[in-house]
């Protein structure tokens, strides 16, 4: 087990030192690599191989498949003072089945209003921009230790009267081992096809020479480029780090593998007093402007539910800090 342990992360480091990418900020749909949910966050995004709630949908589909019955996610944080966040998720456990699952991203800014050359001040006219992504998850034991999951969702982005639309896909696998309840995952989130801005305000008329006004008008349409998704390949671990009485702690080490950026490492703790109330803490390396992470969360009871409250405070070097609040409902 120990070899085994220095192997993972023999490979881990290895891909963070040797790695680099040469499309550095090329994608588009940059909302889809928000992270979602506060216990996530506050772990510093450390998560795929302790995902086991709602929200593993936006990490690891496979993690679904701990759910018992049914539960529900519902998060929001405002994006440096100007934006928008929201998730919300809902997952059932079939049974021998399998579980399934659907999921919901929104990020949106308020109107803003519209300035020409001519009118730098403003012309009294309008316009705003939004996000959605729409996912439908399943997700199932193979084996008594390895569980694999599956997304398929609908992305559509806004600009004004400009929008693009398309689906990706997002597969994950857990594979646990008797070692410290040990969980080795990987995750490939964002995987579709390239898209592109379509709309109205794209339409203009094209006069072929305008030395002759007589000449035809013909209607036109600038033409967009097509930018891919957001791909990111993501493999972990999830461990118990220790266990006394009614205190636990576990630990976490993740290592991404972007599309549009440099490799990066997440690394993440969670203790647990009585296993109601939690302290979070994680680490980013090699992000130019966020470090560390920081959170809290506690669950109530109530009869045959149980409540869950989250929360996580982001530290940013320039820009604002984020601060992200997060309920589970499990029935």
């Amino acid at each position: 087990m120990k070899k085994t342990l220095l192997i993972i992360l023999t490979i881990f480091s290895y891909g963070m030192i040797h790695a680099q990418n040469p499309n550095l900020g090329t994608s588009g749909a940059q909302f889809l690599q928000l992270p979602v949910g506060a216990r996530s966050e506050a772990m510093g995004g450390a998560i795929i191989g302790l995902a086991d709630d709602a929200s593993a949908l936006f990490w690891n589909p496979a993690g679904i498949v701990h759910i018992k019955n049914m539960q529900t996610h519902f998060s929001y944080m405002n994006w440096f003072d100007l934006f928008d966040f929201s998730a919300a998720s809902a997952v059932y456990n079939a049974g021998d089945i399998g579980s399934f699952g659907v999921s919901m991203i929104m990020f949106s800014t308020n109107k803003m209003e519209i300035t020409t050359e001519q009118q730098p001040n403003g012309t009294g006219r309008f316009f705003d921009a939004g996000d959605l992504a729409l996912g439908i998850s399943y997700a199932k034991y193979l084996t008594d230790k390895f569980s694999v999951g599956i997304t398929a969702k609908y992305i559509n982005q806004r600009i004004w009267n400009e929008t693009a639309s398309g689906f990706a896909f997002d597969v994950g696998t857990q594979y646990k081992l008797d070692f410290n309840n040990l969980t080795i995952a990987m995750s490939m989130t964002n995987f579709g096809i390239d898209m592109k801005f379509e709309g109205p305000d794209l339409d203009f008329i094209y006069r072929k020479d305008n030395n002759f006004p007589l000449s035809r008008l013909i209607s036109s349409r600038l033409n967009t480029e097509e930018y891919p998704l957001p791909l990111n390949f993501q493999v972990g671990v999830g461990f118990d780090v220790f266990e006394y009485e009614m205190v636990k702690m576990k630990g976490a080490i993740d290592v991404t593998h972007p599309n549009d950026n440099n490799e990066r490492a997440h690394f993440g703790t969670e203790i647990s007093f009585y296993d109601r109330f939690f302290i979070r803490g994680g680490y980013k390396y090699n992000y130019d402007d966020q470090n560390f992470t920081f959170g809290a969360g506690a669950n109530v009871p109530l009869g045959s539910t149980s409540v869950s409250f989250d929360y996580a405070f982001s530290v940013y070097d320039i820009l604002p800090n984020v601060q992200r609040i997060s309920v589970n409902l499990s029935f």
